[in-house]
């Protein structure tokens, strides 16, 4: 099916597609530029084009769905037959999935070869896509178990994808992790977006280190049912594309109130809400660290330019916050998590042997130089780890308590309406406090290293948020694609 487009084909449709919003190609597919069959062969014809030679291959494709060509025929004829049809603008793109998100296609391992015999139903994120007509194209690597597993091991890595590298420097700089494929194949060019998760980190890392857009959403907003868990108080899936209005319908396109889901609520913001149109900075105060802004030259360069756009810059120094018991919460919290997860979500019972954390522990003990060459040290913590009930609640509490005291004293003394940070560096307190964050690209290190602004609001800004982020997106260009990937 790929040795169908030719070079001269791909060279056509490469000025229409690559690095174009989704808008933009929903509007030549309407024009009839190409079709979303097209779409689709072209996104292949670069995987493998890339993928599969060694001299650039990122390592970030771990499968690829086997029925995609004949879905992309499938909305091309419903787009024919019925062209005036109200449809999401995710109709027909294809959307790569970070593999701890259940898709039938194809197996879901969170890079662990004791889930490599996975089947699944969809998760709920992924039936609201193809609902709404997106395309699974396949799955992405990620850092294994969500990086979750070792410490001090290379984020990136799985022992079933193998490591995972930068395309704005093969074995250069990190991925960030460890939502890892999702962000190098959206920064290459290998589809119109992907879904990451996040618990700490997870999307704000890679985002920025591949300068793509990334929003890890409040908890709750995108249901976590089908998605091999970390954490059931802090994960979240989240949307990561290259620029924010394609992040605001990536997101919109997965949003439906989950029954399942503990933590889900609903929202009634107003039809096109995710469209952050123009992103008018003027008068909003801004909340910036002043450590960050007398060492970061990038940070202090985007204060500038927030500055001269009509925001108010307010420097400040946050409260000494400590975030004690952080990882009992979340050893706790996937002593329970996992083995429900493999108790609800497995269509086939026999293909996979482990129940819990401990079988997988000792299922990787007995090979552990293929299935963990870095450890499993956090793992062992969590088999170890004996805190109680009662302890594990006041953890959970004293937790979200301090990461929003950590924003609350300086956004009530300021009044601000968000706070700025850099990549993921204040990513933690954000997740416990329950706070949306969304980063952007923000430049580059003179070492070529990509960097991003994140910008941090309260609970239910997700709207204002994607309209601050599309406000400085709109002071760049900033976000350039990577050098050995625009063939």
């Amino acid at each position: 099916e790929v040795q169908k487009m030719t070079e001269a084909e791909y060279n056509r449709l490469k000025p229409m597609i690559l690095e174009q919003s989704i808008p933009v190609v929903q509007e030549h597919v309407r024009n009839g530029a190409f079709s979303y069959e097209d779409l689709v062969r072209f996104f292949l014809y670069r995987i493998y084009k890339y993928e599969l030679d060694n001299s650039t291959t990122l390592n970030t494709i771990i499968a690829l769905n086997p029925q995609i060509i004949r879905e992309a025929r499938e909305r091309d004829a419903a787009l024919k037959a019925n062209p005036d049809a109200d449809r999401h603008l995710i109709y027909g793109m294809p959307v790569l999935l970070k593999d701890n998100i259940n898709t039938e296609e194809m197996p879901t391992t969170a890079g662990a070869i004791a889930l490599m015999g996975n089947r699944t139903g969809d998760a709920f994120i992924v039936e609201r896509l193809k609902e709404k007509g997106a395309l699974i194209l396949g799955k992405v690597n990620l850092s294994e178990w969500a990086y979750y597993l070792c410490r001090g091991c290379p984020v990136g890595y799985s022992a079933v994808g193998g490591q995972t590298l930068n395309p704005y420097g093969r074995r250069v700089f990190e991925t960030g992790g460890s939502s890892s494929g999702s962000g190098t194949a959206v920064a290459a060019g290998y589809a119109m977006a992907a879904v990451g998760t996040e618990t700490s980190g997870s999307i704000l890392s890679p985002s920025s280190q591949n300068s793509i857009v990334g929003l890890k959403p409040t908890v709750g907003l995108l249901s976590r049912t089908g998605i091999v868990p970390i954490s059931g108080t802090l994960d979240t899936p989240g949307p990561m594309t290259r620029n924010v209005t394609d992040t605001g319908i990536l997101l919109d396109a997965m949003m439906g109130y989950d029954v399942t889901d503990w933590q889900a609520f609903k929202v009634s913001w107003d039809e096109g809400w995710y469209l952050p149109g123009e992103g008018s900075l003027r008068g909003l105060r801004l909340g910036m660290f002043k450590s960050l802004l007398e060492s970061d030259s990038l940070y202090r360069a985007a204060a500038d330019r927030l500055r001269a756009a009509g925001a108010e810059v307010i420097e400040f120094t946050p409260p000494e916050v400590e975030l004690d018991g952080f990882l009992t919460l979340l050893n706790i919290d996937m002593k329970q998590d996992l083995p429900k997860y493999l108790r609800t979500q497995l269509l086939d019972t026999g293909a996979v042997q482990v129940r819990s954390v401990a079988d997988v522990v000792a299922f990787n003990k007995m090979d552990t130089l293929l299935r963990v060459p870095y450890g499993q040290a956090l793992f062992e913590g969590i088999v170890s780890d004996t805190t109680s009930s009662e302890a594990y609640d006041a953890i959970r509490s004293a937790l979200m308590d301090a990461g929003r005291r950590y924003f609350r004293e300086p956004w009530k003394a300021h009044g601000l309406d968000a706070v700025l940070s850099v990549n993921n560096r204040h990513a933690g307190y954000a997740a416990v406090a329950k706070y949306p964050a969304l980063t952007v690209p923000m430049g580059y290190r003179e070492s070529g290293e990509p960097v991003g602004l994140t910008f941090i609001a309260r609970p239910f800004q997700i709207p204002e948020l994607l309209r601050m982020a599309r406000g400085f997106e709109r002071l760049g260009p900033f976000r350039r694609p990577p050098e050995a990937y625009v063939e």
